[in-house]
This record gives structure tokens, sequence and C-alpha cells, in this order.
């Protein structure tokens, strides 16, 4: 291969293109991002990011530096083209070219489409004071929503981004209201009892929670400009209640960027569809990161963007499939100052064991089992024991293959 083209100047993307120069390639390598920053962290966007220091509010503050991916001396040796601020529009399998909105178009021997997700929106117009988290522009626009004062907050949804916003909201000495329409939040990932814990959490956190209820509609005040929206003054819930808001937050998942696809003979399933080891069904294309479909499963965590992408390139320099992926499911999250940490795969039947501690002391590790076999774990503030199992699950899962 004289030319890879990495698609998304993501966490996946610069991990592709760090695993392709410690693999050897030494060809050309262009990374497309379609945001103007270089890769940068997101986790924190949610969390640290939302509470640190007003003075910071200006672009590229100190609030902005702990979240670089990488620096000057690391850009310098991946040797790369970075073009950012550029869509992908479309992939030319006869050309062999990834299109760009600009008019441009790189012409490629491989691809790593690493363009992740964005975030689902509610349907209709948003007015001001309406926002997503995903993105650092995102963030930023929170952030400067939020320091004008307390805000009467409403998060939708009570995912993982939703309630770590809820929580940093509530830490800023917002008012706050997470609406979750499930009947408790984090459910499919946690399953019932654990879910509960959750619940609690925002509770004894300072937030209010309501479940099994969905938004009808965004409530605004009209604004003197007929091109304005105007600003939301509350959302109107399901059922007929009205939540007052000055700002609002809508964290209902994300979907996988794959529309620039279209046409070409890759199948895009939730995501694009790969084989064990990020596969397409062109052997110069994988995917990595929260837009690939890996054997089925479509992981938005962190660590699928910085382990899959050694099997991706390992088996896009290969032209096939050589490795597949190992890699045990895991993510974490922060809420209300307790640290929750999750490994492994919850089967809907599985039962849950408390193996350490105690959910009503607020640091406990809990077991799933399934057919005898402990295959998940999940743990609140309780990091030595949940490492150990962790430890323990990986080397099964490894062993099993």
């Amino acid at each position: 291969m004289n030319t890879v083209t990495v698609v998304g100047a993501s966490l996946a993307g610069l991990y592709a293109a760090r695993e392709l120069r410690a693999q050897g390639f030494d060809g050309r390598l262009v990374i497309v991002g379609a945001e103007p920053h270089l890769p940068y962290d997101r986790p924190p966007l949610s969390k640290d990011f939302l509470t640190s220091d007003p003075s910071n509010l200006l672009v590229g503050g100190a609030a902005e530096a702990p979240l670089a991916l990488t620096d000057t001396e690391e850009i310098g040796e991946l040797a790369a083209e970075w073009l950012l601020g550029v869509h992908a529009t479309g992939l030319d399998q006869h050309a062999r070219a990834v299109l760009l909105d600009d008019g441009r178009s790189v012409v490629t021997d491989g691809v790593v489409v690493a363009t992740g997700a964005s975030a689902r929106r509610l349907p209709g117009p948003w007015p001001a004071g309406v926002h997503t988290l995903r993105t650092l522009d995102d963030a930023r626009a929170l952030r400067a929503d939020l320091a004008q004062g307390t805000r009467r907050v409403v998060v939708i949804g009570g995912g993982f981004i939703g309630a770590e916003t809820a929580s940093s909201c509530v830490a800023l000495g917002h008012d706050v209201t997470v609406v979750e329409a499930a009947p408790l939040p984090l459910l499919p990932q946690l399953g019932p009892d654990m879910a509960a814990f959750c619940a609690d959490l925002h509770r004894r956190g300072g937030a209010c929670l309501l479940t099994g209820t969905g938004v009808a509609s965004l409530h605004r005040v009209a604004s003197p400009h007929s091109h304005s929206p105007g600003h939301v003054t509350a959302v109107e819930l399901s059922d007929g209640r009205l939540l007052p808001a000055d700002v609002v937050v809508v964290g209902i998942g994300a979907a996988p960027n794959t529309a620039w696809l279209a046409g070409t003979s890759l199948a895009v399933r939730d995501g694009v569809v790969c084989d064990d080891g990020c596969v397409t069904s062109l052997p110069n294309v994988v995917a990595v990161g929260d837009v690939a479909r890996v054997g089925g499963v479509r992981a938005e965590h962190w660590t699928s963007a910085t382990e899959l992408p050694r099997v991706a390139v390992r088996n896009l320099l290969a032209a096939r499939t050589v490795e597949t992926v190992t890699a045990l499911p895991y993510f974490w999250s922060d809420q209300y100052g307790s640290r929750i940490q999750f490994a492994g795969h919850r089967p809907a039947d599985a039962t849950v064991r408390i193996e350490e501690g105690s959910p009503d002391d607020g640091s406990f590790l809990a077991v799933y089992e399934h057919a005898g076999r402990v295959t998940a774990a999940l743990a609140v503030d309780c990091p030595r024991p949940f490492m150990k199992v962790r430890r323990e699950l990986r080397a099964r899962q490894v062993a099993a293959v």
C-alpha cells in the first residue's frame, strides 16, 4: 500500500494512525476530520470540562488543554496529512478515492473508517438553550449557557452522558431534573437491580429523576426576529406535565456516521458491518470505534476505540483477516462523586450477586452470572476487586478464542 486514509480524526482514528506507523506502514498517511480540532478526549466533556473555572471559557483556554490526545512531537512523528474541518461525502470504490465536501478527493489504497457517531436529536426546530453533548463545540456552548447564573436544567435521557451531565450541573449549583423514558436509567446495560442503584444516585446526588415518561414537545418564548426559533422555556412530557427550563440537554443516544458511505457495497446496519477482525466486505476497508459493528456488536466505549485499531490495521495491511478481536467490553462513568465500572457481557437472563461491599454503603462489587459462570462485573468505588475480576474475565475470553 502506498496511501492509507483514516476518515475520522477521532480517538479511534488517532489510534489507527499510530498503529499504521507502529506496524511498519511508511507510505502516505492522510487523516480526514469533520471537526476543525485535532483529536481530543470526549469523556471529560460531560465532567471536568463542564465544571472547570468559568474564567477558562475562552476557546483554547486552560480547561481545554487536558483534552488534547496528541502533541506537536507526535504529529511530527506520524508524518500525516491532516485535512481538518472537512467532511467525507463519499467513497468511490472504482476510483479508490475518498470524496470530500470541499471538492477534493483522496486517491487511496486503504481506508480506515473512524467517523464515529453523532448525537441523536429530538424532532422539530430547536430553540436556543437546547443542547446535545457530543463534541467540543457542543460542550463549549453548553458551558457558556451554564455560566449565566443558576439555571433550571432539564436533562432528557438517563444514560451515561445524561447522568454525567446532570451530575456536573448539580455540582455547579443548578436545579436539575432528569427525564428517562424507561422505568429505570441504564436498564439495558445493567439490569433492574443495579439500574435501581443508579436511580438512587440521582436522588442522593441532588437531581430530580422522572422515569417512565417521554418528551412531547419543547416550549419556547417567541423571538422578535422571525428567523430565530426563540429560547426554550419548558419541556412538556408525554404524560402532560410541564417542566420549566432555562437549559435543556438532550442525551438520547448516538447514531453512527455512515451516510457518506451510501451507494457503496459496504453493508451498513446501525454501523459499518465488519467481521470479527474489523474488516468490511471490501478487504481494503476496515472500520473502528463507534461507527464499527464488529462481529454483530457496535460498542460506543473508550476501550473499543483504543483496542480495535491494532487488529484492524494488521488486517488492513495484510489485505485479509489474519487476527480477530478479543477485547473485553469495559466502560466507566463518574456520577455524583462515584466511579462506576463495568466489564464483560451481561446476558438478559443473567443473575446478579453482591460479591463485596454493599450498595447501601455506596461501595460494592457485583458480579453477573449466567449458566453457572461469571460473565460480567459492576463496581462502584471498589476498584481493586473489580480489576481482579476484570483480569479473570479477560483471560477467560482470550483462552476461549
